[in-house]
């Protein structure tokens, strides 16, 4: 079963179109989702949390629809939006109160473990508390519920990398139930890189590609070469390329990489920046 299904879903605004998104999130998966700013894909959370009402296409989220109208597949997601979404003039404890009345499967001594464990304050009011604390704070009310499905948007930052590092630690531990799946967005690539099964690249509001991480790192090199050494490449097989006075660099498919010609290992970096500053070839 996959977690989040979606299929052509379309969002227009004024300036920014969500154009035809088709992806597909299996359950016991991290999908890491990847774009600069305005891409998309706070657009595409909200989209998939009710938030914003679609225009087209479809999805589903745990197996239904909008989720606001499914209490009980409610209790199973555990979200964290960018900024502080926590109620300011409640203490860290005094919102734990409040989340355990909403949900039946809260539990607080995970929730007290995870605080101590990440050393966050419990008597501080949630506006007293620093951006990585609040951050902590929305992450740790995530996971006290026991979700099924985490949708975390750029969760990890404003955290330090060691904090952010424990917490890729949870992630990983989250996902070994077979059942548990995580859409995360991030600009922190290597976070992506260490914790995510799955990476998708949104650019502009459309989908560039969705595949399992250790596919695109087998399928795309990198080549550094003069621009005439890259015209013997066959231009479909260039995913990205970028040119200065000395030459070029490219993000190609390694299957189309002529026979001696020397070529690096891509890392998820470098692919979305040359695939997103780069010129873009389909």
């Amino acid at each position: 079963m996959n977690a989040i299904e979606i299929n052509s879903l379309t969002k227009s605004y004024k300036d920014f179109t969500l154009n035809n998104i088709t992806i597909a999130l299996p359950e016991g998966m991290i999908m890491g989702l990847v774009g600069e700013n305005g891409a998309g894909k706070t657009t595409l959370i909200k989209a998939l949390l009710g938030i914003h009402p679609i225009d087209s296409g479809s999805f589903t989220v745990l197996g239904c629809g909008d989720p606001r109208h499914n209490k009980p597949i409610m209790n199973d997601i555990g979200v964290v939006l960018d900024g502080n979404g926590l109620p300011s003039q409640l203490t860290v404890k005094e919102v734990s109160r409040v989340l355990s009345d909403i949900y039946s499967s809260w539990d607080q001594a995970y929730f007290d473990s995870l605080c101590t464990k990440l050393e966050l304050p419990q008597n501080k009011k949630c506006f007293e508390l620093s951006r990585g604390n609040g951050m902590k704070a929305q992450i740790i009310c995530a996971l006290s519920h026991h979700p099924k499905l985490l949708i975390l948007d750029e969760a990890t930052s404003g955290l330090d990398p060691v904090v952010r590092d424990e917490f890729l630690d949870l992630f990983l531990e989250f996902t070994r139930d077979e059942q548990h799946s995580i859409l995360m967005s991030s600009h922190i690539v290597s976070d992506l890189e260490k914790a995510c099964d799955l990476i998708t690249f949104l650019h502009k509001g459309n989908l560039l590609l969705s595949e399992e991480k250790d596919t695109l790192k087998d399928m795309y090199r990198m080549v550094h070469c003069p621009k005439k050494t890259l015209a013997e490449i066959d231009s479909s097989a260039v995913i990205g390329i970028r040119e200065n006075a000395y030459g070029a660099e490219a993000v190609v498919k390694k299957d189309a990489i002529p026979a001696g010609m020397e070529s690096f290992p891509a890392d998820l970096e470098e692919l979305f920046v040359l695939m997103v500053k780069g010129e873009l070839k389909k």
